[in-house]
């Protein structure tokens, strides 16, 4: 078995770096990579928002924005990497194709190109190694039509299509750091290969074993 972990920025830099959490995780999946393959894609979180905004200040472009935010995905995966109990500390990948042709038990990356989002960075890797499960780890329990964090009537979906979940991600934000629960890359790349997704939040790992072993869960599934 095969399975894509998109982890949220959110989950292990909310404010700053969050070692708790980090730590949690790791345990989390160093289990669940004794009965399957793990690859895990990290986000920027409120590190690359921090480098984001500050470069805006400094006019830099959008494309050079996503470039920074890059490079924060793959600090934050080094953290993640390094609480691993593995045999040795490797760097990032920094490609789909190379993380794809790893034989470490537990892959771990951050993003690779502007305008691609780690969320589609993940869906594109669990794409290419023919994922047999793509979960998205946000910090809300579900896909919700718009921001529950701004608006108190926010819709929460249990089961979505793709084409529903391409719908409500028409209408997100997508410059660079925005904090979005998923991309419209993610979301097509899913669709075309028929990929099972679950979206959920990473924070509750009781909740994320029962969905991971196809019990009942809270969270938002697609398909």
């Amino acid at each position: 078995m095969k399975i894509v972990f998109s982890l949220g920025g959110s989950m292990v830099c909310p404010d700053d770096i969050d070692s708790d959490y980090i730590g949690k995780f790791s345990k989390f999946s160093e289990e669940i990579s004794k009965r399957a393959k793990i690859y895990v894609v990290v986000g920027g979180g409120k590190t690359a928002r921090k480098y984001v905004e500050v470069a805006r200040k400094f006019n830099t472009s959008e494309f050079f924005c996503d470039i920074i935010g890059i490079y924060a995905t793959r600090l934050n995966a080094c953290m993640l990497i390094s609480s691993l109990n593995l045999d040795h500390s490797y760097p990032p990948f920094e490609s789909i194709e190379d993380a794809s042709k790893s034989n470490e038990k537990i892959v771990i990356m951050g993003g690779t190109h502007p305008m691609h989002t780690t969320d589609g960075v993940a869906a594109m890797l669990a794409e290419n190694v023919r994922a047999d499960l793509f979960v998205n780890l946000t910090n809300v329990d579900y896909v919700y039509d718009k921001d529950p964090g701004k608006y108190k009537d926010a819709k929460k979906y249990e089961k979505l299509s793709y084409d529903d979940l391409i719908k409500i991600l028409n209408n997100s934000e997508m410059d660079a750091s925005a904090n979005n629960i998923l991309d419209l890359v993610a979301a097509k790349t899913i669709k075309r290969s028929n990929i099972r997704t679950l979206i959920l939040n990473g924070k509750d790992f009781k909740n994320l074993k029962s969905a991971i072993n196809g019990e009942k869960f809270k969270g938002t599934i697609i398909e």
